[in-house]
């Protein structure tokens, strides 16, 4: 009895355990099969997603064609509008400008989308917003902008304004960059005076001691401050500007030496002429000269002009070019001069007598020098006197020549008066072919009064 009894139970467990497995087959399979839906689901949302964007860049270009193994029909369709024509776009962008008022002498060209602007702008931004607005006109593709600024032919003061402020903002930054750099090339030339001070000092105490003429002296120390300057100024100028060296120096100073030597050939002639002058020429400070039209006494010799001071007091610069081209008359190269007065006596004087009392009183003039003989010549026969030609020799500046002639025509003067010589005022004789009658007006008129009595 127990093992039928068991029977039916075992056969029972069976059966129950059965449906069990059978229903959890089942809902293994039910919710496999609900994944399965879900994932497909996803998957064709997917791609209804990526056709939407093909059909989105199908309104730009060409339409995407179906690959070949998409042989279902979608399962919707999308409509893409039609892309404006060339002419509609030409026309738009055409109006648009035209309202504007910014673009002149407007044209516009549509090819394929492709938009060719032509015509003049006011201004670089109107420029870009011609590019811009035609870029979101629709169905444009591309913008080809061949718009002109249009020349300014008035005055713009805020505009120059602004110019000369960013330039003079600009040279600002520049110098302040370049400060210490500036500092110290000033620097350098502080030295360079320094230097030539020393220099100076050091060429006039050389001079001294080897008895070196004044002009020489000073041509030694116009060489010397020139070329410490130059060399100075060289440094300063290469200490300032980083990038020039002193060979682009030398070679800016070479090509640049032969337009400066055509543009200032007259200071350069005057500068050679006065390096000679000082060199070898006999001339000095405080001698008087002539040349051509002036006289007068030499106060100053440069290297580019000397400077010469009249007998009436004016001042004359005379480039050293004329000096050197032209003849010199030094005066005072010695320290005599030679001085020349005429002196006339009467016809009926002794020439003989007459010579002596005149030398003698030249002689005893104070401003006749010793060193030299007194001479007197009988020179011509004048109109009414004989004319004596008086020599002697006095000091060489003008003042001593006027000192002298005065003393020498008072004592000759005073000498012929005392000894009885004439010195006759100019006469003329008159001859007449007939012998004219000399009538007495007086007893004429008696007579004619004594014969109105009768």
């Amino acid at each position: 009895m127990i093992f039928f009894n068991s029977e039916p139970i075992s056969t029972h467990s069976r059966a129950t355990s059965t449906a069990i497995h059978i229903r959890s087959i089942f809902s293994v399979a039910l919710f496999s099969l609900v994944m399965l839906s879900l994932f497909a689901k996803a998957l064709h949302a997917q791609e209804g997603g990526g056709a939407d964007g093909a059909s989105n860049s199908a309104t730009e270009s060409s339409p995407v064609e179906p690959s070949p193994s998409d042989t279902d029909p979608p399962e919707e369709q999308i409509e893409v509008n039609d892309v404006l024509p060339d002419n509609r776009i030409q026309q738009r962008i055409q109006k648009i400008l035209t309202s504007s008022q910014w673009i002149e002498e407007i044209k516009v060209e549509v090819s394929d989308g492709v938009v060719v602007l032509k015509g003049l702008a006011s201004d670089d931004e109107k420029k870009d917003w011609a590019s811009r607005m035609s870029s979101s006109v629709e169905g444009v593709v591309a913008v080809q902008n061949d718009l002109e600024i249009k020349a300014s032919m008035g005055f713009n003061l805020d505009e120059s304004l602004e110019h000369v402020t960013e330039s003079l903002l600009s040279l600002w930054r520049d110098f302040l960059s370049r400060l210490p750099l500036i500092l110290v090339g000033f620097l350098v030339l502080v030295a360079t005076w320094g230097i030539s001070k020393g220099a100076i000092a050091l060429v006039r105490r050389s001079s001294g001691k080897a008895r070196v003429r004044e002009n020489l002296s000073d041509l030694f120390v116009q060489l010397t401050t020139f070329s410490i300057w130059t060399f100075g100024i060289m440094v300063a100028a290469i200490v300032v500007f980083p990038g020039m060296t002193p060979a682009k120096l030398l070679t800016v100073l070479g090509l640049g030496s032969v337009a400066l030597g055509f543009a200032f050939k007259d200071i350069f002639e005057n500068f050679f002429a006065g390096i000679l002058i000082l060199w070898r020429f006999p001339l000095d400070r405080g001698d008087f000269i002539e040349c051509e039209d002036i006289e007068g006494k030499v106060e100053d010799i440069t290297i580019r002009m000397t400077t010469i001071r009249q007998v009436d007091g004016q001042l004359v610069v005379v480039p050293n070019a004329v000096l050197f081209k032209n003849a010199v008359n030094i005066l005072t190269n010695k320290k005599i001069r030679r001085t020349t007065v005429i002196c006339g006596v009467a016809y009926d004087e002794d020439v003989d007598a007459s010579r002596e009392v005149i030398k003698s009183a030249v002689q005893d003039c104070s401003t006749v020098s010793d060193e030299k003989p007194v001479e007197i010549f009988a020179q011509e026969f004048a109109a009414s006197s004989i004319n004596f030609e008086v020599t002697w020799w006095t000091g060489s500046t003008p003042l001593d020549i006027r000192r002298s002639r005065d003393e020498v025509v008072a004592s000759v003067k005073q000498s012929l008066d005392e000894a009885g010589i004439e010195i006759p005022f100019p006469y003329r004789t008159l001859t007449f072919k007939e012998p004219l009658s000399v009538a007495n007006s007086a007893a004429d008129k008696n007579s004619g009064d004594q014969t109105g009595q009768e």
